[in-house]
């Protein structure tokens, strides 16, 4: 595809299983995309981790590629930003060499100290909707501090997977706002860093270990450096913009930056990111988090730690004849899945399944939950299964739904995007169990444009964060919910619901040992 016509702007999203590169116009099209897969490594149940070296070889392999695939010269390209999972925490030299794999985002290794920040009782806390969840930094601090303290004493710079990729980029330390605001306790309404949090846990060194500068989204936050420009084929003193979370970014490339609005992200996880004019601190997902999108607005954040990895386990270990036979037929194993999935009834003929594979983060905050399954008969077979997970993952979403609607935020509707929304079927489980209109957008890979629209306010190509977001994103298509199974839902809701209560001391029981 040539790229003539210009100028363009380039996002790096860095996700759980691969790296993706995507170059848009100004209009928000999407002109040439490539990328890159790596390897999670699981060291011990819950754990997570990955190289992050093998995050820069991707972005050294996909920029040069999306370039060539668009015909665009380097010239032409006017910004970039970066967007990463959060908080996967990498402890480096000051210098950004690694001192250790990076612990990703979905390991719940720091439980007990989550635990322990949660007993303060610290009033930062009530930003985070209470609880701190052991993916977030501090505990995850605490634990590398307590079990790899060598480690911890040499790490020059503790920071984010995005502030790193950042640092390669520009030579500059800087930490994003959304990553700080969401998951490192930063809070402007006190005052910013939680110092007397780390003081109560005996962690203030850790604030010399963050990077000190904090910017929102889209902010400029420095240039490509000539070392960088000849490794990814751009031009040195390219413009860099402070990226943040990928689900964020999924936000502003949804054009869920008014007050109202609701973001599906549907991922390895689903993110759920409810944006709203006040705060409000009834509820049992994260948040309100303050100006973590966009300045003088409050996000609510609800999550499930396992969604499309669900798909993928499932599809990887129990589908290899539907994969052979999707490969000898030229089609997607996906496809063929959902087909089968399809021919199933909604309610799945009395299956029953938990989506607590990684834990659950919202609005149980169990670390120890896992997942399950139940009502199976020899009558069920592969299509069964599948439309369970699906419509599993889909109850999951609905309880987060249920608990922002217990705090009076009704979704004007759902914006959608992600890998998730390739599957109709998917999307349309989602609309029926939730009952509420889905919408899609031009652009199904909303991460990496909103990523690019950040580059694109950064650039100065646009006065507002908000207005790049409106000029480069349009609504394509809405999934009306079916009213016909509104009752089988609220009665499968009803059973999801009771099997967690009925299995939750077994499960702590079954894993506690195992996550330590």
């Amino acid at each position: 595809m040539s790229g003539i016509g210009g100028p363009y702007v380039l996002g790096i999203d860095c996700g759980t299983q691969s790296l993706r590169s995507a170059l848009f116009d100004l209009r928000g099209k999407l002109i040439a995309s490539e990328s890159t897969p790596y390897p999670i490594d699981y060291p011990r149940v819950s754990w997570a981790e990955q190289n992050p070296e093998q995050w820069w070889q991707a972005v050294r392999v996909t920029v040069p590629g999306v370039l060539r695939a668009a015909g665009v010269r380097p010239r032409e390209v006017l910004g970039v930003s970066v967007d990463g999972t959060a908080c996967t925490v990498v402890c480096c030299d000051r210098d950004g060499t690694p001192l250790r794999p990076a612990v990703l985002w979905m390991d719940q290794r720091a439980h007990e100290e989550a635990a322990e920040v949660t007993a303060t009782g610290d009033p930062v806390l009530r930003y985070a909707g209470g609880p701190e969840s052991p993916e977030w930094m501090i505990p995850k601090a605490m634990w590398l501090k307590r079990h790899e303290p060598e480690v911890y004493e040499r790490a020059e710079v503790i920071c984010e997977g995005t502030d790193w990729l950042m640092h390669r980029l520009t030579g500059s330390w800087t930490a994003s706002l959304n990553c700080t605001t969401c998951k490192w306790n930063y809070a402007r309404p006190e005052g910013g860093w939680p110092e007397r949090l780390l003081a109560t846990l005996d962690m203030s060194e850790l604030l010399e270990r963050w990077p000190n500068e904090v910017l929102p989204m889209g902010r400029p936050a420095g240039h490509v450096t000539m070392r960088a420009a000849e490794e990814i084929g751009l031009l040195p003193d390219t413009p860099v913009a402070e990226g943040g979370i990928d689900a964020y970014a999924g936000m502003i490339g949804l054009n869920v930056v008014q007050p109202g609005r609701m973001a599906m992200v549907m991922g390895s996880s689903t993110c759920h990111l409810a944006l709203c004019s006040e705060a409000r601190f009834d509820s049992n997902v994260w948040g309100p988090f303050p100006d973590a999108l966009t300045e003088g607005t409050w996000v609510l954040e609800g999550g499930q730690t396992a969604t499309g990895s669900i798909v993928k386990w499932f599809a990887d270990n129990f589908a290899a004849r539907e994969m052979l036979e999707a490969k000898n037929h030229g089609r997607s194993q996906y496809e063929l899945l959902d087909e089968l999935a399809a021919q199933v009834e909604p309610g799945a003929e009395g299956l029953v399944l938990l989506d607590y594979w990684q834990g659950n983060r919202t609005p149980l905050r169990d670390p120890l939950a896992r997942g399950a399954i139940w009502g199976l008969s020899l009558r069920h077979e592969l299509g069964h299964v599948m439309r369970a997970i699906y419509e599993g993952t889909a109850m999951g979403t609905r309880h987060i739904l249920e608990d922002l609607r217990s705090t009076g935020f009704e979704p004007q509707g759902i914006y959608a995007a992600g890998g998730g929304t390739r599957s109709q079927l998917w999307l349309q489980i989602h609309a029926d169990a939730c009952q509420v209109p889905i919408y899609l957008t031009d652009e199904p890979e909303a991460t990496a444009l909103g990523t690019a629209v950040c580059a694109a306010y950064g650039a100065g190509l646009f006065e507002s964060l908000q207005e790049a977001s409106q000029r480069m994103v349009r609504i394509s298509r809405e999934i009306e919910p079916n009213r016909l199974w509104a009752s089988t839902y609220d009665e499968l809701f009803k059973r999801y619901t009771s099997t967690y209560e009925a299995l939750k001391d077994l499960m702590h029981e079954a894993r506690s040992e195992q996550v330590r």
